[in-house]
C-alpha cells in the first residue's frame, strides 16, 4: 500500500520503521550484554506488529498493563505474557484463568486482598497463576514497601491459587531527574532495592525466579546489577520528546511523530494545529513541564491544546503558513498510541503500511 504523506489525511500518527528497529535492537543488545531477558512493556505501541519485531531481536515476551491488553495479543499469537499492574478482582480473574489455558501468563500483585480475589478463582478451579511482588523502589505509586516484602510475600504465597515467582518494580521517580547522573543513581539505587528485597525473600525461604526492574530512562543502569533477570522497558521502542529532554535519546531517535496541518496563522507569534487533545498527549514535558509537544525541525512549540486545536508558540524569525505540514514529537508515546486507530508505518516520505493500534482504549 506503498504511498506518500501528502495522500493520507491529518492529523495521522507516523512510525519510522527504520528508527524502531534501531531501537529495539540496541536495547536487545543491551539487555543480551547484561545477561537479563528482556520483556518490553507493549503499552507504548499497542501493536502486533511491533510486538513480533521485539521478539523477533529476542525478548522473551511482552508486559502489559491489562487484562483485555493481554486477550488482544492473545488473540495475535504472543504466547508469553505479564501484567504488571495490580489486577483485582473475581470478573478478571476468571478472565485472566481463560487466557492462562492458552499462553504463559504472569500476574503483579501488591496486596494479599487483591492477590486473594485471584487465588479463590484458580484454586476453585484446581490450577494456580503465577504471581509476583511489586514493590516500591521510590515512585511512591503502587507497590510493598520493601521492609513489608516479606511478610506481604509469605502471606501471598501461602494463598492456595498463585505462586510466587519473583518480585518487580518501576523506577518512574526517575522522570523526575534532571542531569544522566542522576537518571543513573536511580538505577542503580531501583535495582539495588529489588536485589535487596529479593535477597531477604529468599532468606525467608520464599522462591524469588525473577528480580524484574522497568523505567526506559533506568533500564540500561538497573539491568547492569548483579542480581537481576528481566527488564520492562516500553517508551524506548518509539522515544518522544521528555526522553531527549532527560537525555535518554537523541531526537533521530525518536519514530513517533504526528502529521499535523497548519489550520490558522491568526498572530505572527501564534500558529494552530488540526491535533489537539484528541491527538497529541496533554502529559507534561520530563522532567520540566514545557508545551505539549516540539514541532520538529522548527523552534516553535505546541503551547496549549483543546480537543482540535494545538495550539503554537512560533519563536522570532520563524513563519508557519495556513495549508503546511509539520510533524510534531509529543512528550509522551503511550498516550498518544492510545488515541487513534492506526498508525502509518514510514520509511522517509513514504507510507509502506497501516498498522492496527490494536489493543487501543483495552483498559479493563
Amino acid at each position: 500500500m506503498a504511498k506518500a504523506l501528502d495522500e493520507i489525511a491529518t492529523p495521522a500518527v507516523l512510525v519510522d520503521v527504520d528508527v524502531v528497529q534501531g531501537n529495539i535492537t540496541r536495547m536487545a543488545e543491551a539487555a543480551r550484554a547484561a545477561g537479563v531477558r528482556l520483556r518490553p512493556h507493549a503499552k507504548t505501541h499497542k501493536v502486533p506488529e511491533v510486538g513480533r519485531l521485539q521478539m523477533k531481536a529476542g525478548a522473551v515476551g511482552l508486559t502489559l498493563a491489562k487484562t483485555s491488553e493481554a486477550e488482544v495479543f492473545a488473540a495475535a499469537g504472543f504466547e508469553d505474557i505479564f501484567l504488571g499492574f495490580p489486577i483485582v478482582g473475581r470478573d478478571k480473574a476468571r478472565r485472566l484463568l481463560a487466557l492462562a489455558e492458552r499462553i504463559r501468563l504472569a500476574v503483579g500483585v501488591d496486596s494479599v486482598e487483591g492477590a486473594r480475589t485471584l487465588s479463590d478463582v484458580f484454586a476453585e478451579a484446581r490450577r494456580r497463576l503465577d504471581v509476583r511482588l511489586k514493590v516500591d523502589s521510590g515512585l511512591h505509586r503502587v507497590g510493598v514497601l520493601p521492609e513489608q516484602a516479606v511478610g506481604v510475600a509469605r502471606a501471598v504465597a501461602d494463598l492456595p491459587g498463585v505462586r510466587l515467582t519473583g518480585v518487580f518494580t518501576f523506577a518512574g521517580h526517575s522522570y523526575g531527574e534532571t542531569t544522566p547522573e542522576g537518571i543513573a543513581a536511580v538505577g542503580h539505587q531501583e535495582a539495588g532495592t529489588l536485589t535487596a528485597v529479593a535477597d531477604a525473600l529468599r532468606g525467608a525461604g520464599l522462591p524469588v525466579e525473577e528480580v524484574s526492574v522497568g523505567s526506559t530512562p533506568t533500564a540500561r543502569h538497573a539491568m547492569a546489577t548483579r542480581g537481576v533477570t528481566e527488564c520492562r522497558p516500553g517508551v524506548y521502542v518509539y522515544n518522544d520528546a521528555s526522553q531527549v529532554s532527560l537525555g535518554v535519546c537523541r531526537p533521530e531517535d525518536c519514530a513517533l511523530t504526528v502529521l499535523a496541518t497548519v489550520v490558522s496563522v491568526p498572530a505572527a507569534d501564534r500558529a494552530v494545529l488540526d491535533a489537539g487533545s484528541k491527538t497529541l498527549s496533554s502529559d507534561p514535558l520530563r522532567p520540566r513541564a514545557e508545551g505539549h509537544g516540539w514541532i520538529v525541525g522548527r523552534r516553535a512549540r505546541v503551547a496549549r491544546l483543546s480537543e482540535e486545536h494545538g495550539v503554537l508558540t512560533v519563536e522570532a524569525g520563524e513563519r508557519f503558513h495556513v495549508g503546511e505540514r509539520v510533524r510534531v514529537l509529543p512528550n509522551h508515546a503511550c498516550v498518544v498510541s492510545n488515541l487513534l486507530d492506526r498508525v502509518y508505518a514510514v520509511r522517509g516520505d513514504r507510507v509502506e503500511e497501516e498498522w492496527k493500534v490494536a489493543a487501543r482504549g483495552r483498559v479493563e
